[in-house]
């Protein structure tokens, strides 16, 4: 019997701007407590599920993949702060982490505690926050866990929805019984400050933009918390922070191209907040409090001048008079920040592509810094420094990964330059990493501009010749980004294991409006230039099909939120190069998004995509690629779409309406809309694992991969 898919009604809405007139036929599905929509997307889902019954083994078969390969009784390496060290454990069969700590037995011992390898509890453990115990209903996200500065009260905040507002709670560590005053509304952004008498935090507008800063006393009546700032300037977030020093409250303030910050004293927040540097149109800067040769300073990464980034030194009593340049611009690599402690800097950069990391000690005087870089040795790699929230901690937290490494975790001493791995991440089932191959290569965009492309295969699985060169096409997962200058970096997955032991080769396209290639890469795939990124993705996946990596028929797409609108671009313009096209709550009616200043983050959204409500030009461009806009009579690969009821980003209606619109012209399309979910997907390690076996043999099956 042949399965009829869901046929949404066509009640056309008209849209009228800058003297052009739409007809929207689906714009109604927007009422998302209308049982008549709910209704449609239960259907939806319903046919997905009979649309894909016959992959049920093959998805329990990925999913007890992923479980068997996976240590679910397992630690993170402790941090120290104050009196404790503070990790989090799990444990097989339990959704959610346990929050624990112990306590510090030596205070001149900056090394982490050995944990039981078991992953059972260690002796003296104190759990700080049971998720398990704290879940009630089918979605749970922590937001803010953080501990007073005495180590009696936790702070933390939770989101049972998936909206992605918070409820602010406090605990009494003693008792693990949570105080009567709780604070509702908030964005997940709070801390302590530095007395442990006051509490700092953040609040959302009617558009979930986060507005306000708060100040709540310890023991107060929420209703009569006082507002410290509120940003009118709809482009703005608010963030705060506490200066690693403790000296300083910080408070962020940015749009997608511009930032302020201002300080107050750490232990109270009562005065004033000062500004640093007063906002100027396309001037970008965060801050870090230092002591440089005994002199406190502020250290300030921006772009004034600097498209790659810098990073200035300045007296936080005179934050706008003289700047003394640090960190140097230099054109090709992007300065990511700053991390400062009592003795010592930790820089954080992007050079070829790939995230570095140098680190200088500060002694005594002011001589010059001397970063000097940390080496990984692999192709590709992914590397970050850092760590615990301790001022005088002597030691470095370092992380890498790779494609075809499991991140492993280890501590420099600065005292004697000695490093101890500290964890491995545990791959169950004998993963051997010298059974894969990672490797960089490059697409040519229509342009001319040359597009980073990686690859990651197991080469006994994938036919090449004695010069690793394609002797016959492998089916391949292609991912891509390509906006906000978030850059995908190379990162383990023991998911993607499931694709790979199967001879599926997994590649990247970095393309412009992503950060992998500096500044200049994320401006070239943005506002006016955003065609860019649709076409770098097509190129790369036109030349790996010329180059016999792999074939039209095997070629599976996925990208996700801004990705997604990759998605629903690149199945526009290239259909044909396709086998299946993944897209994951996708960005795919962007023009009806950005239009409406009442709908979530819009405003803020006008200066990565333009604001098309009052410039025609950019309405023009944006309906040019809108997907939704510009679904045609044409012979689409096999689509499937994911969404989230209670996605505040990305709104579900955009992928609903897309794939009625596809439904129209007979595209192979199916809709999965979780119904207790947000942005990031359902919660839970079991769900989400359940739900990516799920999406994972979905490609296997859309690349030509026979279960096995």
């Amino acid at each position: 019997m042949s399965l009829e898919p869901p046929v949404a009604a066509r009640r056309p809405v008209e849209r009228r701007h800058h003297g052009d007139i739409v007809l929207d036929d689906y714009e109604w599905l927007r009422a998302k407590d209308d049982p008549e929509v709910l209704a449609h997307l239960h259907a939806e889902n319903a046919f997905t599920d009979a649309s894909t019954a016959d992959l049920a083994v093959l998805e329990e078969l990925v999913f007890e993949e992923i479980r068997d390969r996976t240590k679910e009784d397992d630690l993170s390496v402790p941090v120290r702060e104050g009196g404790w060290w503070y990790y989090a454990r799990t444990v097989a069969g339990s959704q959610y982490s346990l929050h624990c700590r112990i306590p510090v037995a030596d205070a001149d011992d900056w090394m982490p505690p050995r944990l039981p390898e078991d992953g059972s509890a260690p002796a003296g453990e104190q759990v700080i926050l049971d998720g398990n115990a704290e879940a009630d209903g089918d979605f749970f996200s922590i937001g803010t866990l953080d501990v007073s500065p005495d180590g009696t009260l936790l702070l933390w905040s939770v989101d049972a929805v998936g909206d992605e507002r918070y409820e602010l709670r406090i605990r009494d560590l003693a008792t693990g019984v949570d105080r009567d005053e709780r604070i509702a509304g908030t964005s997940g952004d709070a801390l302590w400050d530095a007395s442990g008498r006051w509490i700092v935090y953040t609040t959302v507008d009617a558009a979930w933009r986060p507005d306000r800063v708060l100040r709540h006393r310890l023991g107060d009546d929420p209703a009569a918390d006082a507002v410290v700032l509120h940003e009118p300037d709809e482009r703005f977030w608010v963030g705060v922070g506490l200066s690693r020093s403790r000296r300083y409250l910080v408070i962020e303030l940015g749009s997608k191209i511009t930032s302020e910050v201002l300080l107050l004293d750490g232990d109270d927040p009562t005065g004033d907040p000062r500004v640093v540097w007063p906002r100027r149109e396309g001037v970008e800067y965060d801050v870090v409090h230092a002591v440089i040769g005994g002199r406190s300073r502020l250290l300030v990464t921006h772009n004034d001048g600097a498209p790659d980034f810098a990073i200035d030194a300045i007296d936080p009593d005179d934050p706008q008079g003289p700047r003394e340049t640090i960190v140097p611009h230099r054109a090709g690599t992007r300065v990511s920040g700053i991390s400062a402690y009592a003795d010592h800097l930790v820089l954080h950069y992007r050079r070829d592509t790939l995230r570095r990391v140098a680190i200088a000690g500060l002694d005594d005087d002011d001589a010059g810094l001397d970063f000097r870089e940390l080496e990984v040795d692999e192709e590709l790699f992914t590397i970050s420094a850092g760590g615990g929230p301790e001022w005088t901690q002597p030691t470095v937290r370092v992380t890498r990964t790779s494609f075809i490494t499991p991140t492993i975790v280890t501590e420099l001493d600065l005292r004697t330059g000695e490093t101890v791995e500290l964890k491995r991440q545990p791959v169950l089932g004998g993963y051997d990493a010298a059974l894969y191959r990672q490797r960089r290569v490059w697409a040519t965009a229509a342009d001319g501009e040359q597009v980073p492309v990686s690859l990651v295969f197991r080469p006994d699985l994938v036919d090449l010749d004695d010069d690793g060169v394609p002797r016959s096409p492998a089916p391949m997962l292609l991912y891509g980004y390509g906006s906000y200058e978030h850059s995908i970096d190379p990162g383990f997955s023991i998911p993607r294991l499931s694709l790979l032991e199967r001879g599926v080769v997994f590649a990247v396209a970095h393309v412009r409006g992503g950060g992998e290639r500096g500044r200049r890469w994320y401006e070239q795939g943005r506002l006016e230039h955003k065609r860019n990124s649709f076409t770098d993705f097509v190129a790369a996946a036109a030349q790996l099909v010329d180059q016999g990596w792999t074939a039209p028929d095997r070629l599976v797409a996925e990208g996700g939120s801004a990705g997604g609108l990759l998605m629903g671009a690149v199945a526009n313009l290239a259909p044909e190069l396709f086998s299946g096209v993944l897209a994951a709550v996708p960005f795919v009616d962007p023009l009806t998004s950005i239009l409406d200043p009442e709908l979530p983050l819009t405003v803020v959204e006008w200066d990565e995509w333009g604001d098309p409500l009052h410039d025609a030009e950019v309405y023009a461009l944006m309906k040019s690629y809108s997907p939704y806009e510009n679904v045609r009579e044409i012979a689409y690969p096999r689509i499937l779409a994911v969404t989230s009821l209670n996605d505040t980003r990305v709104l579900y209606v955009e992928p609903a309406k897309w794939v009625a619109r596809l439904r129209e012209v007979g595209a192979p399309v199916l809709l999965r809309c979780e119904m207790s979910a947000g942005h990031g997907g359902v919660s839970g390690r079991y769900a989400s694992w359940r739900r990516r076996a799920f999406e994972l043999a979905w490609i296997l099956d859309a690349a030509g991969v026979h279960a096995r």
